[in-house]
């Protein structure tokens, strides 16, 4: 064998042993494990922006039960602007004062939100209406959406931060600048439960 084939031979070697090294350091893991996390946040958006996209209709509905419950309804209105007016973006789920924010919002909204379905149950004629029936229905399904939603990005979250923790992969994750992300945590305790309606009459 001639020299410089050994020298080749040796050379791709080293590049295999690199290509091996850096693979253990995280340089493929961590950013795939990122990404994850990021569709799953995606996910979480979506779950909350429909639940508040269909409090419009819903508060159509309510709107003839009572001047008193006009106040809730209206706070109902009121959280779900703030709500959706605090936008956590990819880059932001390091974070913990933005997401604490957005967390805060998504729990007052949700929290208003139960107080007016609570309200409403007290109006047999409202809780005949066939609209606001459907709509009682699909606000419950999107509270389980969500939980669900919160559920898988939180699972990717403990992933990716055990990734960019733990060694090896924590020497690649440091050479890359990634950050620990922040799991979704309720405000308030209780506030990641879908409002339970039966016997409220």
């Amino acid at each position: 064998m001639s020299l410089s084939n050994l020298a080749r031979k040796s050379r791709a070697v080293l590049a295999l042993a690199a290509a091996l090294s850096l693979a253990a350091c995280g340089f493929n893991s961590v950013p795939t494990k990122q990404e994850a996390a990021k569709a799953k946040w995606a996910d979480v958006q979506a779950a909350f922006q429909e639940r508040a996209n269909l409090v419009p209709n819903l508060a159509a509905v309510a709107k003839g039960a009572a001047t008193q419950e006009k106040e809730i309804l209206t706070g109902v209105v009121e959280a779900r602007a703030k709500a959706t007016s605090v936008q956590v973006n990819a880059q932001d789920l390091n974070d913990p004062a933005k997401m604490q924010q957005f967390q805060a919002a998504q729990s007052q909204f949700g929290e208003s939100l139960s107080r007016l379905l609570v309200s409403v149950e007290r109006y047999p004629d409202l809780k005949s209406i066939v609209n606001y029936q459907m709509l009682q229905t699909q606000i419950e399904g999107q509270e389980n959406r969500i939980r669900v939603a919160v559920r898988d990005y939180n699972a990717s979250v403990q992933d990716y931060n055990t990734e960019v923790r733990t060694f090896p992969t924590m020497i690649g994750a440091k050479l890359r600048g990634a950050d620990p992300l922040v799991p979704y945590q309720a405000a308030t305790p209780g506030a990641d439960v879908a409002p339970n309606l039966e016997g409220k009459i």
